[in-house]
């Protein structure tokens, strides 16, 4: 079934075949929509094409690596270790020191 929603900036949508992109503008003066690929691809898609196409609303993507093709495991810090409130790294502890 045909998109009936307005497009939304800042949303994310899916197509009947997969592809996952991001409304960025809506441009009313030439009924176009400026839209990001999760891969990082940007384009323009008219109005009529909009409410043609076949779309579905997502969540955002977790991974939100998909436009930076050239980033490797070390890109994304230490991921074996999870952060953990009230290990030593809220700067409120020096201010504030917790009482025991």
């Amino acid at each position: 079934m045909p998109a009936q929603d307005e497009p939304e900036v800042g949303s994310w949508y899916s197509t009947r075949e997969g592809e996952q992109f991001k409304v960025v503008a809506v441009n009313d003066s030439d009924e176009t929509i400026d839209i990001q690929y999760f891969s990082g691809d940007v384009d323009e898609m008219s109005l009529d094409t909009w409410y043609e196409t076949e779309l579905e609303q997502i969540a955002a993507p977790e991974d939100w690596s998909g436009p930076f093709d050239d980033l490797v495991a070390d890109d994304f810090g230490d991921t074996e270790i999870p952060l953990h409130p009230g290990d030593g790294n809220n700067p409120l502890d020096i201010i504030e020191p917790e009482e025991i």
